[in-house]
């Protein structure tokens, strides 16, 4: 999970404040201490690590703070606010051009995600209305120009290319012509990249940008490059100026040094972060949500939008009918798993949750896999078995197991697991029907473990 171990280590040093009746100056120094510890571990920038520990201490140390009710509960809102201001302050919006097409510049190293990225931003802005252009500038990285077609057949997105053996600029200045022609109001140039940055990388870019005057350059970092991340986003700005960054594989970046330092260094928003490799895993960035995460505090509107995204309200309705009057089928239970699946992880969706750290989540010991078992376990059931599971057998058990190539032992795994949840639907009914509080979520936990 993304800022795993940097989330744990915040979360362990500001949960000695929670609760405290007095906190004193050495407290806070303390705290400060682990925190800085905690983020140059992380491979956050050194100089943004002691700008902002000098901001926090500031506010911290101040006597309106140790003269509170709740002095430990006030720190952790300014180290909140602090790292809201640290990563963006607030959510920046991709612009368009008053005068379509609105032409967007994808730029950096090979490797970083461009291509992929660029197809992303496309399908994420013909979500709402818009008709984009996929332009194929790099005409040097052996298949870029076949992997951006791919990219657009998969999406249903035009490519505009006209192969290797013509100059990026010339590409670029026709494809906009083509735009125009085709009522494309997007144009999303994917340009070359390299290994590293050089001037003969930079003065072509620069060329690009001279010959179509992009409305926004965009900087594509890959966020486990870590502090290399900063140096790169650093270098781009000077030379060429870009208007956002998009941070790409932070679903798999433990450590989140280069999400934390890029904004500070550079001065220019984080606009989309990718977190997975389908090409629906491009998500807004939202500084207050992914501060919120890190810090073990949640981020329950994301998650409410995920739902609202992958949810059919008329399915749901309808299965909350059933649940109400313990109709729940093991059809029922498949469809659920399988709209969970749209979300996205497991540990993704359970990491939005407030007061569910990564420890937590370690412990959970999620495992993916487990919902394709039972996805296969369910399909190699007769329409009979997934209506009524108290007919499934010995005999019905062991073809079950054969036919879903799995086995015996993981069918009454499921079924246990189907007659937990019906009990727990069961016990929930009786709360809303009758007011009784609280039951045992330990029970519930099992279902997602190996």
């Amino acid at each position: 999970m993304f800022f795993e171990s940097l989330s744990e280590k915040l979360q362990n040093t500001i949960n000695k404040l929670k609760g405290k009746g007095r906190v004193s100056e050495k407290d806070v120094k303390e705290i400060m201490r682990e925190i800085k510890l905690a983020l140059l571990e992380a491979d956050v920038n050194f100089k943004v690590v002691k700008d902002f520990i000098t901001k926090i201490s500031e506010r911290a140390i101040g006597q309106n703070v140790f003269e509170s009710l709740t002095p430990g509960q006030q720190v952790i809102k300014i180290v909140h606010e602090e790292l809201i201001n640290l990563i963006g302050s607030e959510q920046t919006k991709i612009t368009f051009s008053n005068r379509p097409p609105t032409v967007y510049m994808m730029v950096g190293l090979q490797g970083s995600g461009k291509t992929t990225t660029s197809g992303k931003l496309a399908n994420l802005l013909r979500k709402l209305g818009k008709k984009p252009l996929l332009v194929a500038c790099d005409i040097y990285r052996p298949a870029a120009i076949k992997q951006l077609e791919t990219v657009g057949v998969q999406l249903g997105i035009p490519v505009f290319s006209l192969g290797d053996k013509v100059s990026p600029i010339e590409i670029a200045k026709k494809a906009i012509e083509h735009a125009k022609l085709n009522q494309n109001d997007i144009v999303i140039i994917d340009t070359a990249g390299r290994l590293h940055i050089n001037e003969e990388l930079m003065l072509e870019l620069f060329n690009i940008k001279g010959a179509v005057k992009p409305h926004e350059i965009l900087l594509i970092v890959d966020s486990m490059t870590g502090q290399d991340a900063v140096n790169v986003s650093e270098s781009f700005n000077e030379k060429l100026g870009i208007d956002g960054i998009i941070l790409t594989k932070l679903d798999g970046d433990t450590r989140g040094g280069a999400a934390l330092s890029v904004k500070a260094v550079t001065g220019k928003p984080i606009k989309y972060v990718g977190m997975g490799e389908k090409l629906s895993d491009l998500e807004p960035f939202y500084p207050d949500r992914m501060a919120s995460r890190i810090l073990g505090m949640g981020d329950v509107l994301s998650l409410i939008e995920k739902a609202q995204e992958s949810f059919d309200e008329k399915k749901a309705l309808e299965m909350e009918l059933k649940i109400r009057n313990q109709q729940f089928t093991l059809d029922d239970f498949l469809d659920q798993m399988q709209q969970i699946k749209k979300m996205g992880s497991l540990n993704q969706i359970l990491g939005m949750i407030p007061g569910l750290n990564s420890k937590a989540l370690q412990d959970a010991n999620i495992d993916e896999k487990k919902l394709t078992h039972v996805e296969a376990i369910i399909k190699s059931m007769t329409k009979e078995e997934r209506y009524d599971s108290t007919i499934i057998n010995a005999s019905r058990k062991k073809r079950i197991a054969a036919g879903s190539g799995t086995v015996i032992q993981e069918v009454n795994k499921l079924l246990k697991d189907f007659e937990a949840m019906k009990k727990m639907f069961k016990m929930i009914s009786g709360i809303e029907k009758h007011g009784k509080s609280g039951f045992d979520a330990k029970k519930i936990s099992s279902l997602f473990k190996r």
